[in-house]
């Protein structure tokens, strides 16, 4: 299985919650102690803080830097773990145009038309969790050619698809195990761009903190 994280998602998030938990505590004992002069212990509170702060960003850089890439090939699932199930997304079909809609757009370059799956691996969640609905994160999609070059989904061009209802089922939209639907994004590439590669990535500014 090919995962957005190479640390189990509920471990990481419990070292967040924890770290960010052991914060507010000193964080309090440090505001009493000034409250009451005491200089000192607010001096190893702010120490402590430090301490705690810099281990934590060590693992966070430590299993950062030994994570490695790996480009799927079309139709190969990359897993974001959503702590207790996982989100599978998957690249399905692409197109190239020129034009979008019913009432043309036309692209600078080319318009290169991307058809993502997303599905909820019911194989993944805890046998207690039952088969309420799972909204997800959000996602930043991005598209990199063989230059390092790296492209936005157009807006012209998507909002021209949503509005013709040809840009399926939106990427936040919520689903119950087992259940997916497909999404197309639009990106307006140069005619030099080569060997383009879609990268999914976290939205969530706090999800780039959990290790």
């Amino acid at each position: 299985m090919d995962t957005n994280v190479n640390l189990a998602a509920p471990v990481g998030v419990l070292a967040f919650l924890g770290t960010a938990l052991v914060f507010a505590f000193i964080g309090v004992f440090l505001i009493y102690s000034l409250a009451l002069r005491k200089f000192g212990r607010a001096r190893v509170g702010v120490i402590a803080m430090l301490v705690i702060g810099g281990l934590y960003l060590g693992l966070l850089l430590v299993f950062a830097f030994s994570s490695s890439e790996k480009v799927l090939a079309r139709g190969g699932e990359k897993h974001f773990c959503e702590v207790d199930c996982h989100l599978a997304y998957s690249v399905v079909d692409t197109k190239q145009t020129k034009t979008v809609g019913n009432a043309p757009v036309a692209a600078n370059g080319i318009f290169t038309a991307v058809t993502i799956k997303t599905r909820f691996d019911e194989t993944t969640i805890n046998p207690t969790r039952g088969n309420g609905l799972l909204y997800p994160n959000s996602r930043v999609l991005t598209v990199i050619d063989d230059q390092g070059r790296e492209y936005l989904p157009s807006a012209d061009g998507q909002r021209v698809l949503d509005n013709t209802g040809g840009a399926g089922t939106p990427l936040p939209a919520p689903l119950r195990p087992g259940e997916s639907y497909t999404t197309t994004v639009v990106f307006d590439l140069p005619p030099d761009a080569r060997n383009p590669t879609l990268l999914i990535k976290e939205g969530e500014w706090v999800t780039h903190l959990v290790i």
